[in-house]
This record gives C-alpha cells, structure tokens and sequence, in this order.
C-alpha cells in the first residue's frame, strides 16, 4: 500500500487498462495539453500520444456523440466532463443515444464507454456549477451511475467502469481530487454496485456517497462516537445499481436509518432508499427513516448561505440523535 491523492488513483486506472488496451482513449476539453482542468490526466498525452488523448472544442454535445459512435463502432471511449454541470449540453446523446441504443438495437450494439467528471458543490461556483445529477442518471435505465467517496474506491471502481461493456456515468468532485488515501501497488477491481460496510455498528445504521462520507459524514460519525451511539455507516459506491440487499440487513440489525445526500430531496437517491427499507424492512424499523439532504433550493453564492443549503456535521449528529432517542 501506498498513500496517493484521488486524481492520481484515477489517473492509474486509466493509465493501467489503456496500456492493456489500445482501444481505450480519452477524450475530452483540456484533457492533453494542458494535463486536464484538474490535472487528472497529467503526463498521460506524453505517454499515449495525441491519438488517445484527445483535447475537444468546447462542445459537449459533440464530443459526447462522437464517443457514443466510437463505443458503438468497437472502441472503448472516456469521456472527461470539466463538470457534470457542462453534461446537460450533451444529455441527449447520454440518455437518448448511450443508454438505449443496446436496447433499441436488439443487443447489436454495446456501448462500453464512461462519462467521468466532478459533481457537486465546490466553493463558491453559483447555482449553475454547483448541481448534483446523480438521481438524474441513476433514473435511466441502461445506465451505471458510480460515485466514490476515497481514493482506494476511485482506482477500483474506475477500472471495472472502463471494462464494463455498457455506458458508465463515473461521478467525483473537485474538492477531492486533493485527497489522500491509502491504494494498493497491485493492480485490482472492485465490484460495481457493491455497497461497502465502513464501520459497524448496533445503534442506527447511516448511509450516504461521494464526498458526503469523508467531508461530512465520517467526522459526524466520529462525534457519535464520543458521545457512545453506536453508528454502522455504509458507502453505496454506486447508486444505479443500488445495494440495497446491505442496507435492508444493516436495517433490520440497527431498526433505524439516516440517509446523508448532497442533491435535492425530491425525487433523490435518498428517497428511493427509504422508499426499499419501508417496504422490505418496514416492521424492522423503531424510529422513522431521516434524510440529511441539501435544502430545495438553487444553490447560493454566499458561503454562509452555502453552510446553510448543504448537509454538515451538526445536521448529520442532529439527524441521528433524533432516531437514537426512540427508544428500542
């Protein structure tokens, strides 16, 4: 094992299955020259060459048709978004050409390719750049929608997205390209829609993704702890498809359940979670399902108002401090 940042862990999951696989290229804006917006893809032109890493126009509904045509003609494209917020320029090709051309073809065509970029609030980007799709893409059927929240998961998870036969949304965040983590020098895979048990426990079962869990979520968990309520924290990994057979356990074990979402509360991935646990573990449960998500609104420019919209640690030990009063 070695400590490495997030955008180096992605950057060798790309590096690793691209010299396995000279039908892998990058593409996207500012991917090459300039060694990509979030130097994620650093010395990866030197080493591949301008034939597969590709710099584009900014254009997204361009590039993104022009992968989808590569994925269907036997490539393997990745397709770098400077932000997720920048793919609804091109979520016709997306949601109407990547996910249901499979289908619509009758399996004669296999889509193996990933859209990759960061989600989510940064700072002070405004409403428009600040946007979290997760629950937009996990809504389409045809489509993986991966969400990790460390480095160690990024390089596994990267890595089967990129040799997954169908299209895979690969969702990170520009606040963790920086992180460190610990990542094995072997190379390895982990599995897609495998939910990952981070901490066990008997009191309340939490669950949440992205960068929710390293900069929120763990250090409300580790207040908790202080404080002797015993928290089972669960990462989803990915969020279509869901784990839900883990969560449903962790459930029935804790009989309580807070889910922590960066998105909106409408139509979220934490509404379809509490959705599943009321009806497959619904007599399980002491205390009603809370979901800690952002508040229903654009969000805004002013830091303070920004602490405000967003989960944080204090909404997060409020939340399971409210289930773990009801008593067993």
């Amino acid at each position: 094992m070695r400590e490495i940042q997030f955008r180096e862990a992605l950057r060798e999951a790309m590096s690793e299955e691209m010299r396995k696989d000279d039908k892998i290229f990058l593409l996207g804006e500012e991917v090459a020259e300039y060694n990509g917006a979030y130097k994620v893809s650093q010395g990866m032109l030197d080493e591949f060459g301008a034939k597969r890493i590709i710099d584009t126009p900014i254009a997204e509904l361009g590039f993104a048709g022009i992968a989808v045509g590569a994925a269907m003609n036997g490539l393997r494209p990745i397709v770098e978004f400077m932000t997720f917020n920048f793919s609804l320029v091109a979520i016709d090709q997306v949601i109407n050409a990547a996910a249901k051309i499979y289908s619509m073809s009758g399996g004669q065509f296999s889509i193996p390719m990933v859209f990759r970029g960061p989600t989510g609030n940064a700072g002070q980007l405004a409403a428009q750049h600040s946007q979290n799709f997760e629950n937009w893409y996990a809504n389409t059927p045809g489509l993986k929608v991966v969400v990790p929240s460390n480095p160690y998961d990024a390089k596994g998870l990267l890595k089967s997205a990129i040799i997954d036969p169908d299209p895979v949304i690969f969702m990170e965040s520009e606040v963790m390209y920086g992180d460190k983590g610990q990542v094995p020098e072997e190379e390895y895979y982990l599995e897609i829609g495998k939910a990952n048990i981070i901490q066990q426990g008997t009191d309340v079962t939490v669950v949440s993704f992205g960068k929710m869990l390293p900069r929120v979520v763990i250090p409300a968990v580790e207040e908790l702890t202080k404080e002797g309520i015993s928290v089972e924290l669960i990462d989803l990994r990915s969020v279509r498809p869901i784990d839900y057979p883990t969560i449903i356990e962790s459930v029935k074990k804790t009989n309580r359940l807070v889910i922590v979402e960066e998105a909106w509360p409408l139509a979220s991935i934490s509404t379809d979670l509490g959705f599943h646990v009321q009806r497959n573990a619904f007599d399980y449960l002491d205390a009603p399902v809370i979901r800690v998500n952002c508040a229903d609104v654009p969000l805004p420019y002013a830091p303070t108002l920004i602490e405000a919209a967003l989960p944080n640690v204090a909404k997060v030990v409020k939340a399971v401090k409210e289930v773990s009063y009801i008593k067993k």
